[in-house]
């Protein structure tokens, strides 16, 4: 085997994660070879962790050691979520009429891409619950009531109200600090 392929499927083998050994009777060279085999000889010892090879085998879920953080490092911020409401409720209805089944699908959208963006904000320790409301504006009132079991020293929550022409709608985004 010449130099330039020795080099070539070490690199190949090395990207691929496995253990070479190339040309192995220059590490050992052996008396006991006949003449008729080849002294060049490449043998391969492949990682289970090649991709492919472990797609299958379920793994055991690690386990985290406990941190004994009984408060958040930093409080979650109120004023920019509420920024957040303000710009996605109004980038997504400004200029929409009210109809049940676009509603519908609006609520499940924006509540998506709100709590994407609160998640991007990348705030440790808090999950984030968004509820989106959308209504018919018709001279009616409405009244939303919520109650959860919480610490009021670090959970919190975020409110804004959009209206419209036609609509209306209230998006409400809890943040409830996970011990």
């Amino acid at each position: 085997m010449s130099e330039a392929a020795k080099d070539k499927a070490a690199r190949l083998l090395k990207k691929r994660g496995s253990i070479s050994s190339l040309s192995s009777h220059e590490i050992k060279p052996r008396e006991s070879l006949k003449p008729r085999e080849s002294r060049d000889s490449m043998s391969t010892v492949s990682y289970i962790d090649e991709p492919g090879h472990h797609d299958d085998i379920n793994r055991p879920a690690v386990q985290m050691e406990n941190t004994y953080q009984l408060a958040p490092a930093r409080r979650f911020p109120v004023a920019t979520v509420n920024n957040i409401l303000k710009d996605v409720l109004t980038s997504y209805l400004q200029e929409e009429k009210y109809e049940a089944e676009l509603c519908r699908q609006m609520t499940k959208t924006i509540s998506e891409v709100v709590k994407a963006r609160v998640k991007d904000l990348m705030i440790p320790r808090y999950k984030i619950i968004v509820l989106i409301y959308i209504g018919q504006l018709n001279d009616q009132n409405m009244r939303v009531g919520s109650r959860c079991i919480w610490d009021p020293a670090c959970d919190t929550f975020s409110s804004y109200t959009f209206k419209n022409s036609s609509l209306f709608a209230l998006a409400n985004v809890y943040a409830v600090y996970y011990e």
